[in-house]
């Protein structure tokens, strides 16, 4: 079996130890932006070039005869490459490219729930102008976020009182995004807390991944700027401590509603990973955004706890018979977090040497933005290393990846405060004071 993963983050390189952990031991190739050690030392061939050429992946894939490809991030998705390879009759875990428009677009998302009845949508509106925008702003108050329509990198959302902090800063946000010629969504902004719930899809049927939470922002206490995610972490039950059983099953349900509304829109379904970003609150679960792939970094955390053949579950995906039989995930909870340089987001040092000689349990590091040259490794300038801790509560997760993490060495800092008692009680808290 071989077997070709798109990508070189710590994504990626969960994604290739999932794989490696099959019995049918497969052979691994991987086309990547950057040299990632973790997954090198996986593969059998392993080449740099542009996530978006798609003639160089096409190539790379026929004559390495590869067996089905798996997508990691995003902007292959967005120029069709799923779309080139089958084609070319190769198999893909990623959706094509009008499919993928759930995360290139977020009016074309937020359009789709409207026209297919998909609970759980904000009361939104998209402009290409400025047009109606000081009356929908007048309409919503001070709760209202605004989002870029297009990909922006997790970066370009703004939200009211947390970036934005009256209608005339959002007006100058909404023309500089006027400027970069992106057009916009203004939606209401929700109150709750966020969580993330994946399910695999084979077009028809879903598999669905425990709930993780992520952390977006820099600091401890959620402060400071947003960026890719600082760390997740995910419970032992699979739910969250501040969800019920009922909040997961509208999340899960909004998921298999989208499937079907895609398979509807566009006459064939989606095959990949459904990745939606939901905010429960006092009036149930809202759909934030959906993404076109597993994320990063709650990848680590599912794929470290997935008990089941990860090649079987992606041959179950290609075939359509997908069930939840598919992905069965071990009762632990994992903390995941990252270490990331000095300055990041903003003025991130870079090139700076890093030790993780001193790390214990090597397998539950992930290879981010590193480099390895003669003597070592090298932070590259984004988050350069996650960490996972398996444990049999949050609590104990928690303490094996802050354990972990500080055994590395080098300009890097890591949010102390993700998967801690305290942080959670707080999030549960929020939600006892909505409901």
């Amino acid at each position: 079996m071989k077997i070709l993963v798109i990508g070189s983050g710590a994504r990626e390189h969960a994604i290739a130890r999932a794989f490696k952990r099959s019995p049918q031991n497969p052979n691994l190739f991987c086309f990547a932006s950057s040299n990632n050690p973790g997954i090198k030392e996986l593969s059998s061939d392993y080449i740099v070039g542009s996530m978006t050429d798609t003639k160089a992946i096409l190539d790379f894939a026929k004559k390495n005869i590869i067996d089905f490809v798996f997508i990691g991030p995003e902007a292959p998705l967005s120029v069709g490459v799923a779309d080139v390879l089958w084609k070319n009759n190769i198999p893909c875990i990623g959706p094509k490219q009008s499919l993928a428009q759930l995360e290139t677009s977020k009016s074309f998302t937020r359009d789709l729930t409207t026209k297919y009845n998909i609970p759980g949508s904000p009361k939104y509106k998209n402009f290409s102008s400025l047009t109606g925008v000081k009356e929908f702003l007048d309409e919503l108050g001070e709760l209202y976020v605004i989002k870029a329509d297009g990909l922006m990198g997790g970066k370009g959302v703004k939200v009211a009182g947390d970036h934005l902090h009256s209608h005339e800063e959002a007006l100058t946000y909404c023309q500089e995004l006027l400027d970069a010629k992106s057009n916009f969504v203004i939606e209401e902004k929700l109150i709750g807390q966020e969580f993330s719930l994946m399910s695999f899809c084979d077009g028809t049927h879903l598999a669905h991944m425990p709930a993780v939470q992520d952390h977006k922002r820099a600091y401890d206490n959620d402060e400071g700027p947003n960026t890719g995610g600082m760390g997740t972490y995910s419970d032992a039950d699979h739910k969250l401590p501040f969800l019920t059983e009922n909040d997961i099953k509208q999340a899960q349900g909004i998921n298999q509603n989208t499937c079907d509304a895609l398979r509807t829109e566009f006459g064939e379904g989606y095959i990949g990973i459904l990745y939606g970003g939901f905010m429960v609150t006092k009036d149930g679960v809202k759909l934030i955004e959906y993404n076109a792939r597993l994320g990063d970094p709650e990848a680590m955390n599912v794929l470290s706890i997935l008990e089941s053949d990860f090649v079987e579950l992606c041959q179950a995906i290609i075939n359509g018979n997908l069930n939840q039989d598919h992905a069965k995930f071990s009762n632990q909870a994992t903390v995941c977090k990252y270490a990331v340089p000095e300055g990041y987001p903003n003025n991130p040092v870079k090139n700076q040497k890093i030790d993780i000689s001193e790390v214990i349990n090597k397998n539950q590091l992930y290879f981010a933005s590193v480099d390895e040259r003669e003597g070592g490794l090298y932070e590259m300038g984004s988050r350069a290393i996650a960490v996972v801790g398996i444990g049999n509560t949050i609590f104990e997760a928690e303490q094996i990846a802050e354990s972990e993490i500080s055994k590395i060495k080098g300009p890097l800092f890591h949010r102390k405060d993700i998967g801690t008692t305290e942080l959670i009680q707080k999030r549960i808290n929020i939600m006892n004071n909505l409901r």
